[in-house]
């Protein structure tokens, strides 16, 4: 009777340890899952910092280009 009752806690507490294994494996996949997202995230945050960057900012030469004309219209005697 004493034999079957070890055996009973022996059973059970391997029992624990293969489901704690499962869980572990499960946090292990969400972690591996949410690294491998935020890594792609990280390169694409770097590749569009590097985009505008290095893309020239045409509206800044547009801006430049009309004050000059703009000024071009008016003396400085003409102004109040």
């Amino acid at each position: 009777m004493n034999k079957k009752i070890e055996d009973m806690i022996a059973e059970s507490k391997l029992t624990e340890l293969l489901h704690r294994n499962d869980a572990e494996k499960q946090k292990n996949t969400v972690i591996w899952v949410l690294a491998i997202i935020g890594a792609v995230a990280a390169v694409a945050a770097i590749a569009y910092a590097v985009y505008r960057f290095f893309t020239p900012d045409y509206l800044e030469d547009f801006e430049d280009d009309f004050d000059d004309d703009f000024d071009d219209y008016f003396d400085e005697d003409d102004q109040v």
